[in-house]
């Protein structure tokens, strides 16, 4: 008898014991494979990969404790539940009992989800990491058509675009938002949250179509999870600085589709629990009705008061009277820098352009910002506007004294924190190349020119704001030659470094070879056999360094020899990549040098 046999039916060892198929899993569960899917969806239970798959490579695999742990899941009963109540309406509508079916109907049974925040999330900074893909699933179908009769029901996307204004209106609020780029996607933002750095995709503004290749099931399951976290850490994000939740609106900014404005608004007016003149907000709506005490009247006398001070409808008036819940006086000074980077701009937003980006982006970084629509608060005609942003070639009314730029230069000027100038993103003009804050050019191995450029109005200190059309170009314009030449003297010396460093090898090569000063002489005179020694020379030192090579990778394991082999294909595939973009450019240039020539 071998030494490991076991007879058939007794206990399993090894991976057969750890891992169980899908199939399997169901059949153990005694549940369907939809309400599987959605429970291993919900509880955050993922195929493994063993590495002996002992039922054959075409199956997928679980964790036989995941899936001792789904059986214990109270989910499990409700989804059981669930089922059984479909089937009792389905039953009496079939024998037109329709008074029991509108029972039936107005009372399903529900389930929440809170508890799996709290088993999947021990702690907040937990939550915050893995809220990535949870923000860019919300936004998506935020901006879904919100249509009667279609697969994601109306009050789902509601909810969802609730959601998505409240996260923005926060991180606008505190002026966490750090990056920003515009893509084909969609528009790529990141932002820091206690230390934590975020990144969501929000698609562009525009219809969206449901398409049938997509299974929408799966995707309302993550939904359906995905709302319910970004609910508690909203509730948590808003209760750090002092605010209430759920927030509560204007119901005349709700009803104009500016739901991010009135956020902003309802942030900026102190609302904090505990705050005795934002608690008499509300109570002031009750006493219109209900006539209460004399204290109340008081609270809104004030209230009155306080209002009738502040300039009508000018969004942030009255966050200057009110504390900064959220100043700390060891405050970073990213953070400054981002407060302070439109400090004292007024914009203002051309129909064309995306409004929602812009009133998100622009208030995060300390400016003030209106629209053109109602439930604005200022006109086009204001005359302390110092930059309106348009995407169209010509104005019916142009003021001489604002700038008026496309929406590039504001995500242009918050990647690198500077207000740089404006004459290359005049209206009418090609801009200049969208550089991605995502992307470390130094390890791609190219720097784009326009990448240069910003770097060079970055190190210039450009933190002032740009003078109006007219007024002090000359010295702007000194700045930034400045700031070009010192980059090119750096550019300069790096190059004679790099050229002494090379004189200084070959140099060290000839004294190894013993070549004299004499000899050299003598070589500089027959410069065809010079040529062909130092070929040899050369093909010699490089056989040498892939012998050396070679001998290195036979020492390791074989596991680091891939590793090597695939960080050497790596390296191969970054430069061919750059030599390509090196060759685009270069045609390109010849191609308008053409075009010039021609004209």
């Amino acid at each position: 008898m071998p030494k490991h046999y076991r007879p058939a039916g007794k206990k399993k060892e090894g991976n057969a014991a750890k891992y169980i198929t899908r199939t399997k899993a169901v059949k153990y569960l005694q549940i369907s494979l939809a309400v599987f899917r959605k429970l291993c969806i919900l509880k955050g239970v993922f195929p493994r990969e063993p590495k002996k798959k002992v039922e054959g490579n075409h199956k997928t695999y679980y964790h036989m404790k995941d899936i001792a742990f789904l059986a214990h899941d109270p989910l499990i009963e409700k989804f059981r539940e669930i089922k059984v109540h479909r089937k009792k309406v389905k039953k009496a509508m079939a024998k037109k009992n329709r008074d029991l079916a509108d029972r039936l109907l107005n009372r399903p049974p529900t389930y929440k989800l809170d508890r799996l925040i709290i088993e999947r999330y021990p702690s907040f900074v937990d939550a915050l990491r893995d809220l990535d893909d949870c923000l860019t699933m919300v936004h998506l179908f935020a901006a879904l058509p919100a249509i009667e009769g279609e697969r994601v029901q109306v009050q789902r996307i509601h909810n969802c675009r609730r959601l998505s204004h409240e996260w923005q209106a926060y991180i606008s609020r505190t002026n966490s938002l750090r990056k920003t780029f515009i893509s084909v996607k969609g528009i790529y933002y990141q932002a820091e949250v206690q230390g934590q750095k975020i990144t969501w995709l929000t698609p562009h503004a525009l219809q969206q179509v449901l398409t049938d290749d997509v299974d929408f099931n799966v995707m309302l399951t993550f939904l359906e999870f995905y709302e319910t976290l970004l609910g508690f850490v909203n509730f948590k994000l808003y209760h750090s600085i002092n605010v209430n939740y759920p927030p509560i609106l204007d119901p005349r900014l709700e009803a104009l589709a500016a739901e991010l404005y009135a956020l902003s608004r309802y942030m900026s007016s102190g609302r904090l629990p505990g705050n005795p003149e934002s608690n008499g907000l509300i109570e002031d709506k009750e006493t219109e009705n209900n006539k209460e005490s004399s204290k109340t009247d008081e609270s809104e006398l004030r209230l009155a008061q306080l209002q009738h001070q502040l300039p009508a409808n000018e969004p942030g008036a009255l966050m200057h009277l009110v504390e900064e819940s959220t100043a700390d006086d060891t405050e970073e000074e990213s953070v400054k820098e981002c407060r302070t980077l439109f400090k004292d701009l007024k914009f203002y937003l051309s129909r064309e352009v995306p409004r929602e980006s812009l009133l998100f982006i622009i208030p995060a970084f300390g400016g003030t910002v209106s629209w053109e629509g109602e439930g604005s608060p200022f006109d086009e005609t204001d005359q302390d506007i110092t930059h309106q942003i348009v995407d169209r070639p010509t104005q019916s009314h142009v003021f001489l004294s604002r700038h008026y730029v496309q929406p590039q230069w504001i995500f242009d000027c918050v990647n690198i924190l500077k207000v740089i100038p404006t004459d290359d993103y005049i209206v009418g003009r090609v801009p200049p190349p969208h550089i991605s804050p995502f992307v470390d050019n130094d390890k791609e191995g190219h720097i784009p020119d326009y990448a240069v450029t910003l770097e060079g109005y970055k190190s210039a200190g450009q933190n002032q704001v740009m003078p109006l059309p007219g007024l002090g170009d000359e010295d702007l314009g000194n700045s930034i030659v400045e700031a070009k030449s010192e980059h090119n003297e750096f550019a300069k010396k790096k190059k004679e470094l790099e050229m002494q460093e090379k004189k200084y090898h070959e140099e060290l090569k000839m004294e190894i070879e013993g070549t004299t000063f004499s000899n050299l002489s003598n070589k500089k005179a027959d410069s065809a056999a010079d040529v062909a020694d130092e070929d040899e020379a050369q093909a010699a030192i490089d056989q040498a360094e892939k012998d050396a090579d070679d001998i290195a990778k036979s020492v390791v394991s074989r596991r680091k020899r891939g590793l090597i082999e695939a960080m050497q294909i790596s390296n191969d595939r970054k430069k061919s990549k750059v030599e390509l973009l090196k060759q685009r450019k270069k045609a390109a240039e010849s191609s308008a040098s053409a075009k010039a020539k021609r004209r």
